[in-house]
């Protein structure tokens, strides 16, 4: 039986970058592994999923409505676009994080003030994380993705991998110490 991670953001958050980090560390744990990414707009904001399969044997990539086991999300709005995903009795980790579309900035568009109210209510195992503002406090927004990696790995109990040492085959020397960093503190906020 495969486990499903749903993992939704918008382009340039690093969705990709953790996704490959994941699948390298759960082949690491023996586990086949199906991988598949939807970019859409990415490059100009849009969204952008990656839907990971893992266990003994998985023969398909893809993850329908009420299968997903736990949903990553790297802002709000992303979370609640994939709860028909969630499976019953899922996880939901999310980033309290906003990002607000075209739309919403020129005023076409109102951002639901009420996101994290609607998951609340919506979703049993929810972990709400300041992914976003922990990369702020370490001084770069682009290890917000390692850092909900760190609490996804918490989570789903994936500790049978040295996913600090992983991470040098993914982030330039220059950034690993500080990749380590966000790993420790999103697994740190579970």
């Amino acid at each position: 039986m495969a486990t499903n991670i749903l993992l939704v953001g918008v382009g340039g958050q690093g969705i990709i970058l953790m996704s490959k980090v994941l699948a390298a560390g759960l082949a690491q744990m023996g586990y086949d592994i199906k991988m598949s990414e939807i970019h859409g707009m990415s490059q100009r904001g849009g969204t952008v999923t990656t839907q990971i399969r893992y266990g003994d044997k998985v023969y398909a990539p893809g993850i329908g409505e009420q299968e997903a086991d736990c949903i990553v999300s790297f802002e709000k709005v992303e979370a609640l676009r994939a709860l028909p995903f969630l499976k019953k009795g899922g996880t939901m980790i999310t980033d309290k994080h906003e990002i607000y579309s075209m739309p919403v900035l020129t005023g076409k568009a109102e951002y639901p003030g009420n996101a994290l109210e609607l998951m609340a209510e919506a979703v049993e195992n929810l972990h709400i994380i300041p992914a976003m503002d922990k990369a702020l406090e370490l001084g770069n927004v682009r290890v917000q993705n390692i850092c909900l990696l760190g609490a996804l790995v918490k989570v789903l109990k994936l500790d049978a991998v040295d996913w600090k040492g992983l991470l040098a085959d993914y982030v330039p020397e220059k950034a690993l110490d500080l990749n380590k960093q966000a790993f420790a503190a999103g697994y740190a906020m579970i």
